[in-house]
């Protein structure tokens, strides 16, 4: 039995963990902190999984020690890129974009004991985790229970996250000016939680998956899987927010932003990427636009990068663009549905903009 398939065997006892006695008042403190947070803490919760599936295939391993170059360790991040991460996407559960290890304040190269150094964010989120593995390798006999109620509250997370929303089978009444209204009114209603930045992304995403298939320009080219919003431009091993592949290399990169201005710092970060990437052509999407100080140097930015690399970078505003490709497609109702699949299914964001769409196609009488 591989990693991935102890995963699915253990979460489907995890559905109901109310035959679970062993765990102690103190560790269920812990436990119910990682699982009421699985959404916060994905690289916790994540790394947490990875070990424990682990420790259920390798007993006699000390899943402290959780890096090769550790002695006696082994690596945990290739386990959780190959099997843990794409399981958990695979069931809708939350889960971090490649790896858990991708969270800078679990992958330092110290063994997982209680005096550990990294600072792991969350309120006692880094004595939950240090006291999980802790007790894990105190009493190996829990690890199935631990990861039972572990993966319960990620089950708990995702249902209640699960929202319905209806498609639209007429679409008589669903012009490009009704659907860019609507999603304006949907990206910038002041939601008060994180992850309405990534509803635009979504927007892009719907449309070029149809542009990919349509267009001629991208005949021959690959729309690659969404990723996580959550990373840093600077940390992002991705060129864009949403990139296009042809013959294995990226054509076409799109960076979206939906409460920040274009500066010149952020087409610098862009200038970074089209060096390490060579996409033909780049775009940087912005709701507010362009900061008006810096339009001038920005140009010459853009008229150098076209000289030296060849990439076409273009900067524009994010409804601008989206009305123009709305325009392009043969019928934007696929674009509508397509979105609000993308809304449902989508982990990164809350419940909240998922009733704010389903509210606004009632109110649009869509």
């Amino acid at each position: 039995m591989d990693h991935k398939e102890k995963l699915l065997e253990i979460y489907h006892k995890s559905v109901d963990v109310s035959d679970i006695i062993n765990i102690s008042d103190e560790d269920k403190v812990f436990l119910q902190n990682v699982a009421s947070n699985v959404d916060r803490n994905k690289g916790v919760y994540t790394v947490l999984v990875t070990l424990l599936v682990h420790k259920l295939l390798v007993p006699k391993q000390d899943i402290r020690y959780f890096q090769n170059k550790m002695k006696k360790g082994f690596s945990a991040r290739t386990l959780d890129t190959k099997f843990i991460t794409p399981t958990l996407k695979e069931l809708k559960l939350p889960s971090m974009a490649e790896s858990g290890w991708l969270t800078r304040s679990l992958e330092q190269p110290y063994p997982y004991t209680l005096k550990y150094e990294g600072e792991i964010s969350g309120k006692d989120m880094k004595k939950s985790f240090l006291r999980i593995i802790d007790s894990i390798q105190k009493h190996p006999a829990l690890t199935e229970n631990y990861l039972r109620f572990i993966l319960n509250g990620s089950i708990a997370f995702r249902d209640k996250n699960t929202i319905e929303i209806k498609k639209i089978f007429n679409g008589d009444g669903l012009t490009i000016a009704t659907i860019v209204n609507l999603l304006e009114e949907h990206f910038t209603e002041n939601y008060k939680t994180h992850g309405g930045s990534k509803l635009p992304v979504l927007a892009f995403y719907a449309i070029y998956k149809i542009l990919v298939s349509e267009l001629g320009r991208y005949n021959g080219c690959e729309l690659l899987p969404l990723g996580s919003h959550t990373a840093s431009d600077r940390t992002s091993k991705s060129s864009g927010d949403i990139e296009v592949t042809k013959n294995g290399k990226i054509f076409e990169s799109v960076e979206v932003k939906l409460d920040k201005q274009i500066d010149i710092t952020m087409t610098r970060i862009a200038y970074e990427k089209i060096v390490r990437f060579n996409p033909i052509r780049y775009y940087i999407l912005s709701y507010i636009g362009i900061k008006e100080q810096d339009k001038n140097v920005i140009e010459d930015l853009i008229k150098e990068i076209k000289t030296k690399h060849g990439c076409q970078l273009i900067v524009n505003g994010l409804l601008h663009t989206l009305r123009y490709y709305l325009r392009l497609i043969s019928d934007p109702k696929y674009f509508f549905n397509s979105y609000i699949k993308l809304v449902e299914n989508d982990t990164e964001i809350r419940p909240i903009h998922k009733m704010k769409l389903k509210g606004l196609i009632k109110k649009y009488d869509l």
